[in-house]
């Protein structure tokens, strides 16, 4: 049950904060999505919300939901081992922790294949799962069957790192990922211990990753999310992602989905502006609480 009232804000007050993202991504050289959807009552909001921006990493979200679905219907186990080739390693332009540990190959369990997919973004486990799974239009055939259609899986990250505009065929809209986050939230598609299980992986604090929706949220903000973003060619950055769900002050949660495609903004710009338009919306649903 939500603090909300079914009509908590004034439309004056909605318009107010949507300029205020709108201005965020004035000042960008690019297109940012984003879209809040704060989970107890069903408010949201969204900016660029049902355009498609290409996932990158953080199509690994998805893709280990569906591989603990599996799980937790018997197909696979977590401490079941599976073989590792270097010819699965995706190449040394894109980011593989795995790879680089292990170069003639290793061994490990799909719990630590999940791990390395969801906390070290790990390109290379990625594909093993998507492999175990039978391949990218089965897992987006899975991921479809949960009502989740705003959302495509169409290459592995070894495609992906052939061409720089492939990215753009594993897509999202921003509403379509809070969707997904929502069903996530809501424990309805994985088992008690899967869905802790995926929290945990998505927990994990890193520097790089806490300068987007953590940058500026106050200390001691409880978030789960997933971070993607593409190399940048010729001064063009094609994605800076981060999805994830935070949690306000009274126990109540925020899904968060920012995406900025094409954008030849420095780094730190970037991710700034991600952080920039996560503390407007969490200034707005704890102020209005």
């Amino acid at each position: 049950m939500s603090n909300f009232e079914p009509n908590w804000y004034t439309q004056e007050a909605k318009a107010r904060l949507l300029d205020q993202i709108a201005a965020v991504d004035k000042n960008l050289d690019g297109q940012l999505g984003f879209s809040v959807l704060h989970l107890e009552s069903g408010q949201e909001i969204s900016h660029f919300g049902n355009k498609r921006f290409p996932m990158q990493s953080v199509y690994k979200f998805p893709i280990a939901l569906v591989m603990l679905q599996a799980v937790d219907r018997g197909e696979f186990s977590l401490d079941q081992m599976v073989e590792i080739s270097p010819s699965e390693y995706i190449p040394s332009n894109g980011h593989s922790p795995l790879r680089d540990r292990f170069p003639r190959g290793t061994s490990m369990s799909i719990k630590e294949l999940l791990r390395y997919n969801i906390s070290e973004s790990d390109g290379t486990a990625c594909d093993v799962l998507l492999r175990l799974l039978g391949g990218t239009k089965e897992t987006e055939k899975k991921l479809h069957a949960l009502g989740i259609t705003d959302m495509a899986i169409a290459t592995t990250e070894m495609v992906q790192m052939k061409n720089d505009t492939i990215q753009y065929q594993n897509w999202a809209t921003p509403r379509g990922m809070n969707q997904l986050l929502k069903v996530f939230h809501q424990g309805e598609v994985l088992s008690e211990p899967s869905g802790n299980l995926l929290k945990e992986f998505m927990s994990i604090s890193t520097p790089w990753f806490d300068r987007r929706l953590k940058g500026k949220l106050p200390p001691g903000t409880k978030l789960i999310h997933k971070t993607g973003t593409s190399n940048t060619y010729q001064g063009l950055n094609r994605a800076t992602n981060d999805v994830g769900i935070i949690e306000l002050p009274n126990g109540e949660h925020l899904a968060v989905s920012a995406f900025i495609m094409d954008s030849r903004d420095q780094h730190q710009e970037r991710e700034n502006a991600i952080a920039q338009a996560a503390r407007l919306a969490y200034n707005f649903w704890t102020s209005t609480n």
